[in-house]
């Protein structure tokens, strides 16, 4: 005797998966095209798997990133050096590169 019979893999239309996944159709191309998604490519088309679709929601699922304690969800970010301000508080603009070219100011590193 024979093994039941085994159905034939149902393909989807990248316009069927973008409603799955509530995108759109250019945006299931796109990833394809990119080579992100896996995907099928057959008379000329992207198709689709049930599986495929899955993997996909698994390939961009995001997760909370872990904290150390209860100490860092209420730390305060602070300022990088960068981000100072000259003269204690104040910002200074820049003389523009015309007018330090026209009154003879060196130019600014």
């Amino acid at each position: 005797m024979t093994g039941p019979v085994q159905q034939p893999p149902t393909f989807y239309l990248p316009a069927e998966v973008a409603v799955m996944l509530r995108c759109s159709e250019w945006w299931v191309k796109e990833q394809a095209r990119q080579r992100r998604v896996p995907f099928c490519w057959i008379g000329g088309a992207y198709k689709f798997t049930a599986e495929q679709v899955a993997e996909i929601a698994q390939l961009f699922e995001v997760r909370p990133a872990p904290t150390s304690g209860p100490e860092s969800a209420g730390q305060i970010r602070r300022r990088t050096a960068a981000a100072e301000t000259v003269d204690g508080g104040r910002l200074r603009s820049r003389v523009p590169r015309r007018m330090q070219q026209s009154a003879g100011h060196p130019p600014a590193a």
